[in-house]
């Protein structure tokens, strides 16, 4: 049994007291409202009510004499803090404030480059670009209209916002990577840009169709961050604007040369 005097009650209000305002002090990174803000004057994506302007890349490490089966986190925690405290540094002297990582990089390693080195991520899921399982059928051509491929990605997406929900450093959740250029090509080799067709066009729609139900779904597990896909160019941009209404952000990959030509006019 333990006794109290007035005097120890009184002491121990103090400090609970004390201790809340230190934690109501400190800054909720995780808490961040980062969102698309439209007006007369244009978009602009703002934290907190403030426009960011987004100054990234995308960025990975692969040390010399490795290649795409090396991963920096599956490494030790004093080799991936080596390579970050070395590159971050590197990147923040550019002025870059964000960066594109795939979703295998753990959470904390977001957090770290956030908190260090004021650099947000551009978390991307890749949304069956390259294949996947399904019902225990491996599918190295993503049909998005299949029932079971649906399922499988939707619920993908679910264990991919629920794991980076609340994450310091997160700037926005992006699906895809020019999906609509895999609708076309069956390896991943370098092909012609697909000319769109009646045949790719139904495929295409089942494809925006089913980003714009994941990108709900994603703002209803975390209304803090906006949703963007990445399109291939501008193929099947009519597609986009009528099925993917709760998108955010287009992302384009564009490989028009010295210019972006009319791009931007276009979008808009």
């Amino acid at each position: 049994m333990c006794v109290y005097s007035k005097k120890t009650k009184t002491d121990m209000k103090k400090v609970l007291l004390a201790i809340a305002v230190i934690l109501t002090s400190l800054p909720l990174w995780g808490q961040q409202r980062i969102e698309v803000v439209s007006d007369s004057t244009g978009s602009r994506l703002t934290i907190d009510g403030t426009p960011f302007f987004v100054k990234g890349m995308n960025w990975d490490y692969f040390p010399i004499g490795t290649n795409y089966a090396y991963s920096l986190w599956n490494q030790p925690d004093d080799v991936i803090r080596a390579a970050l405290d070395s590159e971050m540094t590197m990147l923040r002297q550019m002025g870059v404030n964000a960066i594109r990582q795939y979703s295998t990089i753990p959470p904390r390693w977001i957090e770290y480059i956030y908190s260090r080195y004021g650099i947000y991520t551009m978390i991307n899921h890749s949304f069956g670009r390259y294949g996947l399982v399904a019902k225990g059928v491996d599918y190295s051509h993503t049909d998005y209209g299949l029932e079971a491929i649906r399922e499988e990605l939707l619920r993908q997406v679910d264990e991919f916002v629920n794991t980076y929900k609340g994450t310091p450093g997160v700037l926005l959740y992006l699906l895809g990577n020019e999906n609509n250029y895999g609708l076309f090509w069956s390896g991943a080799d370098t092909e012609d840009i697909p000319v769109a067709s009646k045949q790719a066009s139904d495929r295409a729609r089942s494809l925006y169709r089913l980003f714009n139900e994941a990108a709900r779904r994603v703002k209803a597990i975390d209304p803090t961050r906006p949703v963007a896909i990445c399109n291939g160019d501008l193929l099947f941009i009519d597609l986009i604007a009528e099925e993917c209404r709760d998108i955010d952000v287009l992302g384009i990959n564009s490989y028009r040369g010295d210019s972006f030509d009319v791009m931007f006019r276009d979008v808009k």
